[in-house]
């Protein structure tokens, strides 16, 4: 089964910059779209960005050209670069990694998920 270990999250302030980074087994990674989704306060979860075995990549409109995600296949790692960051961005991050059909808005059909790592921007 999947494991994800999300790492890199922290307090920021607003304008700053953040490096997530999540560790895939389980899985081959290399098959696989991998992505992240956020979880704010109040808030259902919803979908960041995703990057397919083409590289291709996918980011939610909010996003607005501040974050990039990226793979290393070599590391079975994903990464999210997030910079410019908002308050409203404040959300735990999770990673995800599988067959693209499972990469929903609310991301329902993953049985499985890591402990996510808070990203907390406030002045």
């Amino acid at each position: 089964q999947v494991q994800l270990v999300e790492s890199g999250g922290g307090l920021v302030q607003p304008g700053g910059s953040l490096r997530l980074s999540c560790e895939v087994s389980g899985v081959t990674f290399s098959d696989a779209t991998a992505g992240w989704y956020r979880q704010a306060p109040g808030k259902q979860r919803e979908l960041v960005a995703s990057i397919d075995t083409h590289d291709i990549t996918y980011y939610f409109a909010f996003v607005k050209g501040r974050f990039t995600i990226s793979r290393d296949n070599a590391k079975n790692t994903v990464y999210l670069q997030m910079n410019s960051l908002k308050p409203e961005d404040t959300a735990v991050y999770y990673c995800q990694a599988g067959s693209s059909r499972f990469f929903t808005d609310a991301g329902s059909g993953f049985r499985s998920w890591g402990q996510g790592t808070q990203v907390t921007v406030s002045s």
